[in-house]
């Protein structure tokens, strides 16, 4: 996995992006406005993945593409779609799934959350 050890740093540069531990689910969450983009855990087997919510068409091609990048494990299988933390996905194609998760969600907080997360933003 260290391959991918920038994906923490990553999702925290984010915006409002709070990281939790979920002990149910054996699962890190990255949330924007109370509402998850991106999980990390592993998959029945322990394989290390990490789930991440994706507009479906988007989503669909990217699963068609890559190999290790498969429907949401224990998710919604339309939105949410899981990459292999052992696979061969290029960083720049994470990047964009990530970039795309966060915007999906982010844009779907109200105006009012949106703007608190921006101002609050600026504080730092």
């Amino acid at each position: 996995m260290d391959q991918y050890d920038w994906i923490d740093g990553y999702c925290l540069a984010k915006k409002g992006v709070v990281k939790d531990y979920k002990p149910e689910w054996d699962a890190v969450r990255y949330r924007v406005g109370d509402k998850m983009f991106a999980m990390q855990g592993g998959d029945r087997e322990g394989r290390p993945i990490i789930t991440i919510k994706l507009e479906p068409t988007l989503g669909a091609l990217l699963r068609s593409r890559y190999s290790d990048i498969v429907p949401g494990y224990y998710m919604n299988k339309e939105h949410w779609n899981s990459l292999y933390l052992e696979g061969t996905v290029p960083d720049e194609t994470v990047r964009e799934m990530l970039d795309n998760a966060y915007a999906v969600v982010f844009a779907s907080l109200s105006r009012k959350v949106r703007r608190e997360l921006e101002e609050g933003n600026r504080e730092k």
